[in-house]
């Protein structure tokens, strides 16, 4: 067995910053709808979000399995690899964080370990049917059955409280999101949680710490979902304010729809492995909510933003990741300065973020500026 190493250390506390940002990255997808019909206060919905996830770190180890043994031969990666990759995918969240468009965090993990194994290892040893299976299809395919879903569920939600007073069905539908969104967050956790202890148990392999087809040890688990757990909890109001107010215009029944749905294929995928983007199902049945009530306002621009961040993130993470190893290749020297780049731009990103601050006060409030001119869709 190999011994722990001054890298090792370095690659785990990058896996760990990579979960905090997972965190805060999506911590929409499970409190955006109910921050937004005030089925929940701002805070204590972080909160709420963020003691799942972590409970929700220990249901299941199986996407952590297909991460660490299943898109890439773990015999022939280096801790240098994965910590260029690393410093991809982070880069990658805290741009799309930045500009507020809820991108996959999965994705650009995806993206920067395929690019960094891809240019130290060479494409033999990414294993492109394992990610065209896992990856690829449940992309394109999960959130448009999360969008069908929430549309129907939407529709008959409306349909069987027609005749119910408008006060009641609000409360009704509220007290429910308060469920529904809580069994996103644990579902978000057995999910995303588990990529980076996949990584990290990829990392204790490619050390030698661990057997080859290894799961990930216990202390992984829980350091892993604390991570992300606190991400939760500092709130990604950003990206909050982009899918509660910028896609449609949410109501309780919608809201309860959508996180209903978004929970049925998270935890469907989880349980077969299937290491999707919850912010991409998130994001899909929000859509279908809009589209589910009639005269719902679709905001087709932002729809379409978010889109194209989805087409880019694989690439643009896996291009950095690339980047990142080709210099970390070099040798301690290389890992410093792909480490130095990276907490610089991170304090720029920052900085940057400083300047028109979105925070648990105003992240109801879409200002003018953020609304672009978009189509109008009345829904059917």
């Amino acid at each position: 067995m190999g011994s722990v190493s001054f890298l090792l250390i370095v690659v785990i506390i990058t896996a760990l910053a990579f979960d905090f940002t997972n965190g805060f990255h999506d911590t929409a997808n499970s409190m955006a709808t109910s921050i937004a019909t005030g089925a929940l206060s701002p805070r204590i919905a972080v909160t709420v979000a963020g003691v799942l996830n972590l409970a929700g770190a220990f249901l299941s180890t199986e996407v952590a399995k297909t991460i660490s043994n299943g898109i890439v031969d773990d015999g022939r990666v280096s801790l240098a690899m994965i910590f260029a990759g690393l410093v991809g995918a982070i880069l990658w969240n805290l741009i799309t964080w930045l500009v507020g468009l809820p991108s996959s965090s999965s994705h650009a993990l995806f993206g920067g370990l395929i690019g960094a194994v891809w240019v130290g290892a060479g494409g033999s040893a990414v294993r492109f049917a394992e990610i065209l299976e896992k990856i690829v299809i449940p992309a394109i395919a999960s959130p448009l059955v999360a969008c069908v879903v929430a549309t129907l569920a939407t529709y008959l939600a409306y349909v069987i409280t027609r005749r119910a007073a408008r006060g009641a069905v609000r409360t009704g539908f509220r007290a429910g999101q308060v469920g529904s969104a809580s069994l996103v967050a644990l579902a978000h956790g057995t999910n995303d949680a588990q990529k980076t202890m996949g990584v990290i148990t990829l990392s204790l392999i490619s050390a030698g710490v661990l057997g080859h087809g290894s799961g990930p040890p216990w202390w992984v688990v829980l350091t892993a979902g604390l991570a992300i757990s606190l991400g939760t909890y500092a709130g990604g109001w950003r990206i909050i304010r982009t899918m509660g107010r910028g896609l449609t215009d949410i109501q309780t029944p919608q809201g309860f729809a959508a996180e209903t749905s978004a929970t049925a294929v998270i935890l469907s995928s989880s349980h077969m492995g299937f290491a999707l983007s919850t912010t991409q199902v998130c994001t899909g049945s929000i859509l279908g909510a809009g589209l589910g009530r009639k005269l719902a306002q679709v905001r087709w621009g932002i729809a379409g933003r978010i889109a194209v961040s989805w087409l880019l993130t694989l690439p643009a993470a896996a291009a950095v990741g690339g980047v990142a190893a080709w210099v970390a290749d070099r040798g301690d020297a290389g890992v410093a300065l792909v480490a130095s780049i990276a907490v610089v731009a991170a304090a720029a990103f920052y900085a940057l973020s400083r300047r028109r601050p979105v925070n648990s006060d105003n992240v109801n409030e879409l200002p003018a500026a953020e609304r672009p001119e978009h189509s109008v869709r009345p829904a059917a």
